[in-house]
């Protein structure tokens, strides 16, 4: 089996030379080949530039056309302005149709009607910049890609304003700092970074011209956060450098066409060899903290979720797999409730039921009794859920160029990886 999967690591251009270092981290052939596969896709037409403070619509829907959404109908007018900026909006009582407040985002405009639309105000934080080292996997003038450590938070909140990947960005920027504006919608309540879904974050009102090289054709630099990964998840996330870019990424994260892979440890296995989970995700009303996939019209608040899953090995004689995931939408806590709602909670991941008691429960049972003490002093070391975002693919917002990075588990993650695959061939071997 290890000689099969060297061979296909041998085989993958040399541009991915890092999935070598480890060769007990097992991919199937599938996601191997994906991670070396590369395409491109014509640019898109450019958006109309646009003054976003206090930006103003008041159009006429275009006699004849079909209904449509009326958030779908304003973000095909005001091209550069993410879509969580315009719900937000909506959401607010800022647009009106023929002369009435609307506030719901599904509303349907037809030809004819006349809608006003001010785009909504954003709320000033305040946030420095930190030396805090990153893992730069990508930059150019546009967007910066980053290899996120576990236990970092993405962005400043009320009650965390320190130590985030956005105070980390802005030292690297060299932007000493900025206030930071989002829509108080956007803030997560628990002061934590707890989604993985396109929203807009934040923006820079003024930083000067310059930053490690990066060419700054504006005095206006305004980045933002596209998407988030949990505090405790580690992995690929992709930082916009201006709002054009930032607005493509989210449009790319809304059609879902970016690309993401994710790799986890759960307890025990999953039923079948692949399947997709399509089950809504909403707040779990028993704690507010935690989200709940919910198959039921209960939770009326619970949003369309899917998720694919594939079994890439069974480990310690079916206590625990590796296994990847395909998101196909970006839910707060998509896996970790997806994965717990099939049976098989990730690995130390104490909110969704991967307690360190039951994994090493399951692991006692399962496995020879000389592999207990070990069991206990591995698994007790477990500080996070074993969640890696391990490949990020999307369309160059300005270039059109389709671009795939892919980095692997951090050390933490291995260790328990080597571990499980230490337990199973010697079970082999017996």
């Amino acid at each position: 089996m290890l000689s099969s999967h060297a061979a296909a690591l041998a085989s993958l251009p040399s541009s991915l030379p890092f999935l070598r270092r480890n060769p007990r981290f097992r991919l199937s052939t599938s996601l191997l080949s994906s991670l070396a596969s590369t395409s491109s896709t014509d640019p898109s037409q450019p958006p109309v530039r646009t003054k976003y403070g206090g930006l103003q619509l008041e159009e006429t829907v275009d006699v004849g056309s079909e209904k449509s959404r009326l958030d779908a109908w304003i973000a095909s007018r005001m091209h550069d302005v993410s879509r969580s900026r315009i719900v937000a909006s909506i959401r607010s009582g800022l647009v009106t149709v023929n002369g009435r407040a609307v506030d719901k985002v599904s509303y349907k405009v037809k030809g004819g009607d006349v809608v006003s639309c001010t785009v909504s105000e954003l709320q000033p934080l305040r946030a420095e910049a930190e030396d805090i080292p990153l893992d730069i996997v990508y930059e150019d003038e546009h967007l910066i890609v980053v290899n996120k450590p576990p236990h970092m938070v993405v962005h400043p909140a009320p009650g965390n304003p320190n130590g985030t990947l956005v105070n980390a960005i802005l030292h690297h920027c060299k932007v000493s700092t900025f206030t930071w504006r989002t829509n108080s919608a956007d803030l997560p309540e628990d002061g934590d970074d707890s989604s993985d879904e396109e929203i807009e974050v934040f923006h820079v009102d003024e930083f000067p011209n310059g930053g490690n090289g990066s060419r700054v054709s504006e005095a206006l630099v305004r980045p933002g956060i596209v998407h988030r990964l949990d505090k405790g998840t580690s992995g690929l996330l992709v930082v916009a450098k201006d709002e054009h870019a930032h607005a493509h990424l989210a449009e790319q994260f809304k059609l879902h066409t970016i690309k993401r892979v994710y790799v986890s440890l759960t307890i025990g296995v999953p039923k079948g060899h692949t399947a997709r989970v399509e089950v809504p995700i909403g707040r779990d009303p028993n704690n507010r903290l935690r989200m709940i996939a919910t198959p039921s019209s209960s939770n009326r608040y619970a949003r369309h979720a899917a998720s694919r899953y594939k079994v890439i090995e069974v480990l310690a004689g079916g206590a625990c797999a590796l296994v990847e995931w395909r998101l196909e939408t970006g839910r707060t806590h998509q896996i970790r409730a997806h994965a717990k709602y099939i049976g098989v909670p990730l690995l130390g991941d104490e909110v969704y039921g991967g307690t360190k008691n039951m994994v090493t429960s399951l692991l006692r049972s399962k496995n020879p009794s000389h592999f207990h003490d070990n069991t206990f002093e591995t698994i007790s070391k477990l500080d996070r859920p074993c969640l890696h975002a391990l490949s990020l693919g999307f369309n160059h917002p300005h270039t059109g160029e389709f671009l795939q990075f892919s980095r692997p588990p951090p050390d933490d993650f291995c260790q328990i990886l080597d571990f499980l695959q230490s337990i199973t061939e010697s079970a082999s071997d017996n």
